[in-house]
């Protein structure tokens, strides 16, 4: 059966655009080979990467710390738990060994001080009450019923004188059992009057020493207790510990604070509530050599070292400060002790005199390359 006229005509067309498809496709795979084949000039670094010193030198890692006599940067924890009422300095500020930083709410510290305080300064008055008897006006009243107890026994006495005489003249003018209440009389008159001459003595006496002991004993546990409190109390007001700057400020007004710091916002940890540095011409920064280069380090006296600054060609010539003879495991410098790595690494401390012309923090990351014999 033949082809209609109509089919023949449409292969043509149909094979020519098969043939132009494929001439694109050709063309797009060279173009795109061409592309892909052309490299791109990296671009030149900001800055010349450290690079060592010396012919055989060692790298550390280092984090700079503000220059310590041991140690590292000054953690600040108070030593009671309670709100921030009052921050009285900001980051940066330099402070005086014992000036106030951070107040807290002692309302409750300070009413119990205040108790104290009181009861010892009862204790005092009760003391100096005992200390100072006699008093004079019960010295009188002893002494005017001594006078007055003599005084009655001469009335009795001379009533049964009076009694006894008649008796003795005309027997049947006094009965007997009227002498003998006389008689009487006079022996209760005469032991009263030894009761008061008693009593006059003790009130003279003062007060007893065993009760003066005892008073000054309870005295003194209720000053001491009142000075506890005191001591206590000041503890409510962080102050500084030496003369330095203030390097970062955790807590805020209104957090809660404890001994064991507050807890970071961020990292959701425990972090001391101030940091504080010397803040003096010097700074510290401290290298944790890898444990399989420890022993190119055979004399770390005297160790020649020098720091880059990272993010600058700036470096700094070191001077050897210690070494913190303990291996331990690596940290991942973000001040978080729980993450550990299981290099170990040895910290060696080093100072440098802060340059004028490029700002260096404490905390900062650098370079630190050491001569190795």
């Amino acid at each position: 059966m033949d082809a209609s006229p109509g089919s023949s005509g449409r292969q043509p067309v149909r094979n020519r655009i098969l043939f132009a498809l494929a001439a694109i496709g050709v063309l797009a795979g060279l173009t795109s080979a061409a592309l892909f084949a052309v490299r791109s000039r990296p671009l030149s670094p900001v800055f010349a990467p450290a690079a060592n010193p010396y012919e055989h030198g060692v790298h550390a890692n280092g984090i700079v710390e503000s220059l310590q006599e041991s140690g590292e940067n000054i953690n600040v924890y108070p030593e009671v738990g309670g709100t921030v009422t009052e921050i009285l300095v900001h980051e940066g500020s330099r402070v005086a060994r014992g000036a106030p930083l951070v107040r807290l709410d002692d309302s409750v510290q300070r009413a119990t001080a205040e108790q104290q305080q009181a009861q010892a300064e009862a204790a005092l008055a009760m003391l100096e009450e005992l200390r100072a008897q006699p008093r004079p006006e019960n010295l009188e009243v002893a002494l005017a019923q001594v006078a007055s107890s003599r005084a009655s026994l001469k009335s009795a006495d001379d009533d049964r004188a009076k009694q006894q005489k008649a008796y003795d003249t005309m027997p049947d003018s006094v009965s007997k059992m009227v002498l003998d209440q006389a008689i009487n009389a006079t022996e209760l008159a005469r032991a009263n009057l030894a009761v008061a001459q008693r009593n006059y003595e003790l009130v003279k006496a003062g007060a007893w020493s065993y009760d003066i002991r005892n008073q000054e004993a309870q005295y003194n546990a209720l000053t001491k207790g009142a000075a506890a409190a005191r001591a206590l109390l000041a503890k409510y007001t962080i102050g500084a510990p030496v003369d330095g700057v203030i390097l970062s400020i955790t807590a805020t007004v209104g957090s809660y604070v404890s001994s064991q710091g507050t807890l970071e916002s961020y990292s959701a940890s425990a972090a001391p509530v101030l940091v504080m540095g010397t803040g003096d011409d010097y700074g510290a920064v401290r290298c944790y050599v890898d444990e399989i280069l420890i022993a190119k380090l055979s004399n770390v006296e005297g160790l020649e070292a020098t720091m880059y600054v990272r993010g600058t060609d700036f470096q700094i010539p070191l001077e050897f400060v210690r070494v913190q003879p303990l291996v331990s495991p690596k940290i991942e410098l973000s001040n978080q002790r729980t993450e550990r790595v299981d290099l170990r690494v040895l910290p060696i401390i080093f100072r440098f005199k802060k340059p004028a012309n490029i700002p260096i923090y404490p905390g900062q990351l650098v370079d630190v390359y050491m001569r190795a014999p």
